[in-house]
């Protein structure tokens, strides 16, 4: 049997309270004309009657007085749920697992992670890092896995947070030793510094230099401590040439040609999106990542770091 509207029932519970249709349009502000409708629709779907009518008012049969008494109980328990809800949100508790690039666990995560734990102190987080060349989907036991670029196929729900702007850099030393290329060809005859293929975008013109690179890697980190060193030329972040510690130490290369932005999104399953351990720490992230307080800065400016913020959480198909 389909169950009844949950709205007529709670009409239904207010007329046994109150005795009168009128009482109970009173009660619940309702018109009067709404509530009789609400009775009779409700006797209709249950195929019995609940009420006898008289001059003198409303009787409940004796099926209405079992009804009343259980459906009293069930409403009270929905609102206990509510409330129970209503609590979790405020003060979520459990466990989240958490997989994420091992420079997103050292250079956000970790920074992070103590003021959201003092923040929700019911909460416990498990940090599973891992390198940039695993790239599949999570097991369900994770509830939220960190991505640096949205898959296009993921059943998981996708929300994006503000990618980071990246720029070419070496060390002082090197460029006075090798000289300033002057386009991205001229950087296969340079020390370079990474992985993959280097997609540089000026405007609309796009070059893809073929480069051999004499040290290989895929952690900016890694990356940066070479550059610094004099080795070569590297692919940086550019919050790590603003740094106070590099910005004397590195110079930009090729300035007005920039390397694709670092994206970063956070997949979780659809029964994850109503979780409100998973909603505080998305929303935690948010408050930091791509602002003014984003570790990563390490006290630089904010301005030209990131890509814009201002984006909507999307779903995949």
């Amino acid at each position: 049997m389909e169950l009844p509207d949950l709205n007529d029932i709670r009409i239904f519970v207010a007329i046994g309270q109150e005795g009168t249709l009128t009482a109970a349009a009173k009660a619940l502000k309702l018109p009067t004309s709404t509530v009789s409708r609400a009775m009779t629709r409700l006797e209709k779907h249950l195929d019995v009657l609940l009420v006898q009518r008289s001059p003198r008012g409303l009787t409940l049969t004796d099926f209405g007085r079992d009804y009343l008494q259980t459906t009293r109980r069930a409403l009270r328990t929905l609102r206990d749920g509510g409330e129970l809800l209503e609590k979790h949100r405020e003060q979520p508790r459990g466990l989240i697992k958490v997989v994420c690039p091992i420079t997103m666990a050292r250079s956000i995560v970790a920074p992070l992670l103590k003021g959201f734990l003092e923040r929700f102190p019911e909460l416990r987080v498990e940090v599973e890092p891992y390198s940039s060349g695993w790239d599949q989907e999570p097991r369900e036991d994770v509830d939220v896995y960190f991505k640096v670029r949205a898959p296009r196929d993921s059943l998981r729900h996708v929300r994006p947070y503000p990618g980071t702007k990246r720029g070419l850099f070496a060390s002082p030393e090197y460029i006075a030793a090798r000289g300033h290329p002057a386009t991205p060809a001229d950087l296969v005859h340079h020390t370079c510094i990474g992985s993959g293929v280097w997609k540089l975008r000026r405007e609309a013109r796009l070059a893809e230099p073929n480069i051999t690179f004499r040290a290989v890697g895929s952690d900016p980190v890694f990356h940066l401590e070479l550059a610094c060193s004099g080795l070569g030329i590297a692919i940086l972040p550019l919050y790590m040439g603003k740094w106070p510690d590099t910005c004397d130490r590195l110079v930009p290369v090729l300035p007005l040609w920039r390397p694709e932005p670092i994206t970063l999104c956070a997949l979780f399953s659809g029964s994850s999106r109503l979780t409100p351990k998973v909603q505080v720490l998305l929303d935690y992230l948010a408050e930091y990542i791509g602002t003014n307080k984003d570790p990563r800065l390490h006290g630089a400016s904010v301005r030209g770091m990131f890509t814009d913020s201002k984006l909507e959480a999307t779903s995949g198909p």
